[in-house]
């Protein structure tokens, strides 16, 4: 007589409620925290940031498979108000590995999605003075990518020089109060 295996769960199988269960979310995946695909990093050195509001981004499909799977640059990223309309330009985002012939251009100018009210603000402030758009971060929220953009003001280099040596000041005193916590200097 054959002796009856018990099957074994590889995980392979498992539902996206179950894994989300796991994890610790409420039962969906939609409700887990905003997934962060790019930042960034440079703007924050660069510029002052007088504002920041949080708009959606009108892609195509390729672009949504290559973000998921977390490919985009901010680098040269900088938004424009043309007609009434924010765009996006100078936003990387490569093409999708398994598309085809239907695949996007990496560079290619994407709509933003703002309010009315925000866009009349924000071309108001902008036609104000040196100010200009900034691209902060690229995240999924609720399964939809939102763009976090900056109203921004350009830095001198004496304003970054400044702002290194009060983290460098902030960094020490830090670390001297937990050498004092600790018992190391007295």
């Amino acid at each position: 007589m054959a002796k009856k295996s018990t099957p074994v769960h590889s995980g392979k199988a498992a539902s996206k409620a179950s894994r989300a269960k796991a994890k610790g979310s409420k039962g969906t995946a939609k409700g887990a925290g905003p997934l962060v695909v790019a930042t960034n990093r440079k703007a924050r050195h660069d510029y002052h940031i007088v504002d920041t509001y949080e708009c959606g981004v009108v892609l195509v499909g390729t672009e949504v498979k290559s973000l998921r799977e977390g490919k985009a640059s901010l680098v040269d990223a900088y938004a424009t108000i043309d007609e009434g309309e924010v765009w996006l330009r100078g936003l990387h985002i490569p093409e999708y590995s398994m598309g085809h012939w239907t695949n996007h251009s990496p560079r290619r100018v994407r709509k933003l999605l703002l309010h009315r009210r925000e866009i009349d603000s924000l071309l108001g402030k902008v036609r104000e003075g040196n100010s200009t758009l900034v691209p902060l971060q690229l995240y999924f929220s609720g399964g939809r990518l939102k763009c976090e953009l900056a109203l921004a003001r350009g830095k001198q280099q004496y304003d970054k020089r400044q702002d290194i040596k009060r983290r460098t000041e902030e960094r020490e005193a830090t670390r001297e109060l937990g050498r004092r916590i600790k018992g190391l200097n007295a």
